[in-house]
């Protein structure tokens, strides 16, 4: 499989008064595209601020993230903005839903905001609220809905644009167990069955386990599993190096 995503000894601090406080200190790794990769580490590691990197949400003070063979780096922002649109869908721990919207319209914003010209395909739509048990809800708004059906619908408009890459962060951070097995289900569908790579920051080593490999994060490096003090892997999950992905089967 080809490299899609390629992260370079990136390094990023943040500033409090006068304070510094490093959150990634020289973390290098790659992505190959398909693969659903699991970011896990303790509180402070620097995995959230390694998600809003990959996804352009802000940039590294140095290092270099290629997407899809394109450096983040040398993109104005109009360009990254542009890249978030056509390749790369999110879904956020806090929902992030609009309050006025209904569910369908929620899920539908995210084609109007990547510019699909009104083409909407409908029977896609259709698939993926039917397996994320929403087609019955889609008529109600946030504030009508549980938070397992608001998280839903938050990954069906992340999805709905059919992105190459799918950035989850905490997606079941909220949820009980019965929402948190369908969300993590149906990320493992949309990786399997639309060659969609999936990176996802979890606290939770049975989630982590649906990923292809598990990245662990300390102190704003990568490091090995036995140097992640929360780490307790489950008899499913998939350790690896960094930059060595483990084969998988797709779903043909």
């Amino acid at each position: 499989m080809a490299t899609l995503i390629e992260a370079v000894d990136l390094h990023k601090t943040y500033h409090v008064g006068k304070v510094e406080v490093p959150a990634l200190r020289g973390v290098s790794f790659h992505v190959e595209r398909g693969e659903f990769v699991s970011i896990v580490g303790p509180s402070g590691s620097g995995k959230s601020t390694l998600f809003y990197l990959l996804g352009g949400l802000t940039t590294p003070d140095s290092g270099q993230i290629v997407i899809d063979g394109d450096d983040f780096s040398r993109l104005s922002d109009a360009e990254r903005t542009n890249m978030r649109k056509r390749k790369i869908g999110f879904v956020f721990q806090k929902f992030n839903l609009l309050p006025t919207l209904d569910a369908r319209s929620n899920i539908w914003i995210a084609q109007d905001i990547a510019g699909t010209n009104g083409h909407k395909d409908v029977a896609y739509f259709e698939k993926i609220t039917a397996l994320l048990g929403l087609s019955k809800r889609l008529g109600h708004r946030p504030s009508e809905l549980s938070g397992g059906e608001q998280q839903r619908v938050a990954l069906a408009r992340a999805l709905i644009n059919k992105p190459s890459i799918v950035l989850a962060d905490e997606p079941t951070g909220n949820l009980d167990s019965k929402n948190s097995e369908v969300v993590l289900s149906m990320l493992r569908q949309s990786n399997r069955e639309l060659g969609q790579t999936v990176m996802m920051i979890t606290h939770n080593p049975e989630a982590a386990g649906y990923g292809d490999r598990i990245i662990h994060m300390r102190d704003g490096h990568i490091v090995p599993p036995e140097e992640d003090p929360q780490w307790k892997p489950t008899q499913h999950s998939h350790e690896s190096s960094p930059s060595a992905p483990e084969p998988k089967e797709r779903i043909r």
